[in-house]
């Protein structure tokens, strides 16, 4: 079995301040999906709270983020926007 691969589209990157979350579409396996990255997850990449920059911390993340989404996404295909939790870091 292929692992999958998300490839994000810069344009989508959106943050979410009300839900504290950070969005964008990507594309997997010819198939494009809706995600959102909760700050908790940008936090614990970058080591402090996301709040000024939230959207540029997920770009200098933008791979393990990447890695982490394919991950949230293999636990439930059937979501409408995956959410992608601190328990999606590998």
């Amino acid at each position: 079995m292929t692992e999958q691969t998300l490839l994000i589209d810069p344009a989508t990157i959106l943050d979410n301040v009300d839900a504290r979350q950070v969005e964008f579409a990507g594309e997997v396996d010819g198939e494009r999906r809706d995600f959102a990255v909760l700050y908790d997850v940008l936090e614990a990449l970058d080591g402090v709270s996301p709040e000024q920059g939230p959207v540029a911390a997920l770009r200098r993340h933008q791979q393990a983020i990447a890695t982490a989404a394919t991950s949230a996404l293999a636990r439930d295909t059937d979501q409408a926007i995956v959410v992608v939790s601190e328990n999606d870091l590998s």
